[in-house]
């Protein structure tokens, strides 16, 4: 029987998962074991659960469906779990260093006790100083194992749930579990502190509790809201029989929290009054014998309850200048005067079949907006599509698709009007986001590098990124996010917090490397000038944010000399630089500026890169790619990384330019080593690109059709790429 049992629910939290079941596993104190708790076997968390439980024997994931909510995932761990003492850990929080040694030496001090209260620390998402809000609850308590009339004010209501231990067999004995609906943490220390016979205090941080940007769920106004007073209503019926000054303590704290609720009528569309009604309620029913209404202005508010003087309360909480204030806070878009026309077009309705798309800040009709244009122009003739592109760039547009240029009266008259608007990076600041329509971040690649806010850290990128605040800003007009693997859905909930919903459907702009044909992967040499029977070996290097400008890293017509006689090479610098190295030049063929990466893949018989997110693409081809990293200490030191790319390679590895030559010149590129690798490679990061991603998209999102109705994802193993080159030769 180990000696604690760590309980994690995980709904929604995937993207730091990991961070709070490595905080578990870490610890010093080993005796324990980790039970993450999963919506379903083929959820996100579910996928970072069992990956845990593979490498260690101590991690038993266990599955609560959604519908259960917190509490029936807290009880559903709670019926799995074998330890002496169960922990709460929010899928979003972590424990500190030591936190489980300083449980049991106190345990150790203290003896058996019913439950175990420690201090937390309140972290701010982003910036600010962390609190330390159990601090002053806990203070002044006797110091040993004592019971719970030695020190009344000290009950579970004021204290969240992973803020203690909780003995198990009190747990079962009592009969005690998290009970249903919304404000699940209040009911839960309410029957705990009404059932407890011995507790103790342990005034250390044990957990670290880390704000989300979106702030707390059950702070959203909503019907939920009413669940506050089922829970209340609970507790107070189990306290009936408590000594004096503990009922007295939980009632006043019980209705502390009642009172700020019943301040904030904007919480409840509507049934606000009925919720005040049936709190005065609860007020007359349950108040203590002996209890005396606080003093100041919360003596007030309890008197007004108690009578029901509903509109006198509203009144001295000013919840009608609330509401006016809220009102008065509506984005207003600060314009200049050649915007100005754009605030009119705000006022007008949005037209409901039109759709605006724009890749990579307006460089043209690329990645995987142009994907997803394409298949809507089959599948929802009815939505008319305008792409954006930058001045200059508009021969990149086929003829036959509708343009505005960024910046023109047009670019500013459709982003107001639209109602859909499809974006691989983000649209301007100045861009509303207006009521009802829908926005689609695509992304443009799976993340190796750090992204988003997770780049705050690293002062080189930090500086060359703007402002974090302006971002998330943006990140809140998303409504959709589209991921083409798990490893990237998680990344993107830590990089880009939000309230936006993730689309696990693959990137549109690889469904081309399922449907091309072999005549396609010809075509497309001939078009790049590849000589026939030869080896196309495309060289992707990324940028490197401590350089200034394109530096290849690699002397290529070296490289060919060495690699052998057949290697020409494919020279694609990253899309911040228009061109390469220049003219061709022997085998060396530039093709940076070539419009689509996709097709410059299909060509390529192999792939050589460092740290681009190409190679996650490319993989879907299932041709052979080589590491070339010279500087990867370097690099992931200044941008950072989010795993080990030496670790996890999706093939062979050189650090040195003599061992890159001498990976193809000997064929071990194409080594049974080298394909195992990739095997692992793709299985990880080719998930859900399968030739459909485009499609369930404008299902989706464009014809509205319910997940039920979306095209599944094709599992890896019955997939066929477009046929290398070498394949097709005749």
């Amino acid at each position: 029987m180990p000696r604690f049992s760590i309980i994690v629910p995980s709904h929604g939290v995937a993207g730091r998962l990991s961070q709070a079941l490595d905080s578990v596993l870490a610890q010093s104190f080993g005796d324990l074991e980790l039970i993450p708790v999963c919506d379903a076997p083929d959820a996100p968390a579910a996928s970072v659960a069992a990956a845990y439980a593979e490498r260690d024997s101590r991690v038993i994931p266990v599955h609560s469906p959604p519908s259960a909510g917190l509490s029936g995932a807290r009880n559903t761990g709670m019926r799995a779990a074998h330890g002496t003492y169960l922990l709460f850990l929010d899928g979003d929080d972590v424990l500190v260093p030591g936190a489980l040694a300083l449980l049991d030496a106190r345990l150790a001090d203290t003896g058996d006790v019913d439950v175990l209260y420690a201090e937390h620390e309140r972290t701010p998402w982003w910036e600010g100083e962390p609190s330390n809000p159990a601090a002053p609850l806990l203070a002044g308590v006797p110091g040993g194992a004592f019971a719970p009339d030695r020190a009344p004010r000290l009950t579970g209501v004021a204290l969240p749930a992973w803020s203690a231990a909780y003995r198990r067999s009190f747990l079962s004995e009592r009969e005690l579990s998290f009970p249903d609906g919304h404000f699940t943490d209040l009911g839960w220390g309410g029957l705990t502190t009404v059932a407890a016979e011995r507790i103790a205090v342990l005034r250390s941080v044990v957990v670290r509790h880390r704000l989300r940007r979106q702030g707390s769920r059950l702070n959203l106004p909503g019907p939920h809201q009413r669940d506050l007073l089922d829970q209340v209503e609970l507790v107070l019926e189990r306290a009936a029989g408590l000594p004096g000054a503990r009922a007295r303590a939980l009632f006043e704290q019980v209705f502390g929290v009642v009172l700020k609720t019943a301040a904030r009528p904007d919480r409840m569309p509507s049934g606000h009054r009925a919720f005040f009604r049936r709190a005065a309620r609860l007020h007359r029913a349950h108040r203590p014998d002996g209890f005396r209404m606080p003093g100041g202005s919360v003596g007030v508010q309890h008197r007004l309850l108690a009578a029901g003087a509903y509109t006198a309360f509203r009144v001295l909480r000013g919840a009608n200048r609330v509401a006016a204030g809220a009102a008065g806070r509506l984005p207003r878009p600060h314009l200049p005067l050649t915007r100005l026309r754009y605030a009119l077009d705000l006022r007008r309705p949005l037209d409901v079949n039109l759709a605006v798309y724009c890749a990579y800040w307006g460089r043209g009709y690329v990645c995987n907006p142009a994907a997803i244009h394409a298949v809507a122009r089959e599948l929802a003739p009815h939505i008319r599509s305008v792409f954006l592109v930058e001045a200059g760039q508009e021969h990149t547009v086929p003829q036959d698709v509708e343009y505005a240029v960024i910046g023109s009266r047009r670019y500013w008259q459709v982003l107001a009007r639209a109602k859909y608007l499809v974006n691989n990076a983000n649209f301007a600041e100045g861009v509303v986001k207006r009521p009802g329509s829908v926005h689609v971040q695509t992304q443009h690649g799976t993340p190796l590098k750090k992204m988003g806010v997770d780049q705050s850290t690293y002062p080189v990128v930090a500086a060359r990124s703007g402002s974090f605040t302006k971002l998330l800003g943006r990140v809140d007009r998303w409504d959709f996010n589209l991921s083409s693997n798990r490893h990237s859905t998680q990344m993107w909930e830590r990089a880009f917090p939000g309230s936006y919903r993730t689309l696990e459907y693959g990137y549109p702009r690889n469904d081309v490397y399922y449907t091309a044909s072999a005549r396609d992967v010809v075509r497309a040499r001939r078009r790049l000038g590849v000589p026939d029977g030869r080896t196309a070996v495309l060289y992707a290097p990324t940028h490197r944010d401590h350089h200034t400008g394109f530096e290849p890293g690699l002397d290529l017509e070296a490289f060919c000399e060495a690699a052998g006689e057949d290697v020409v090479v494919l020279l694609r610098a990253h899309y911040f630089y228009d061109r390469g190295t220049g003219p061709d030049s022997g085998r060396v063929i530039d093709v940076t500026a070539h419009r689509s990466a996709e097709e410059v893949c299909l060509a390529a018989d192999a792939l050589i890169t460092d740290y681009s997110s190409i190679m996650f693409d490319y993989a879907n081809l299932d041709r052979p790619i080589v590491v070339y990293a010279d500087d990867w200490e370097v690099y992931r030191q200044t941008r950072g990384v989010y795993f080990d790319l030496m670790a996890e390679p999706p093939g062979p590895v050189a650090r040195t330019p003599e061992e890159l030559a001498r990976i193809f010149r000997d064929g071990s590129y194409l080594s049974a080593e080298s394909r195992q690798l990739r095997t692992e490679f793709r299985a990880r990061f080719c998930q859900f690109d399968d030739g459909l991603a485009a499609e369930r998209v404008v299902r989706r999102v464009f014809l509205g059709r319910p997940p039920q109705d979306i095209p599944a994802v094709i599992p890896l193993a019955e997939r066929l790429p477009a046929p290398a080159a070498t394949l097709v030769r005749s």
